[in-house]
């Protein structure tokens, strides 16, 4: 989801289709497997991350950059509920 070295990175859209042919065969080979995405995960794109497939998100330097965990946090879950 970002090019591999550091922290902080943003996010490539192109992963998107990565992340739906990962899920598709993870769906087709009938085992439970957690898809996790880290690297510029955001609240911004979070929504997005998680319609493409994956159910795990690490956002490192999403949180802890903020000025307020908490409120990072829950921008992020907002999101996901679908509460813009």
């Amino acid at each position: 989801s970002v090019n591999p070295g550091f922290g902080g990175q943003s996010f490539i859209p192109s992963a998107l289709d990565k992340l739906r042919q990962a899920r598709q065969r993870i769906d087709a080979s009938g085992y439970d497997i957690r898809l996790e995405v880290d690297g510029g995960v955001k609240s911004d794109n979070i929504r997005q991350i998680a319609q493409a497939g994956a159910d795990t998100f690490v956002a490192g330097s999403a949180i802890f950059g903020a000025p307020d965990y908490t409120t990072a946090i829950n921008a992020m879950r907002a999101q996901l509920a679908g509460n813009d």
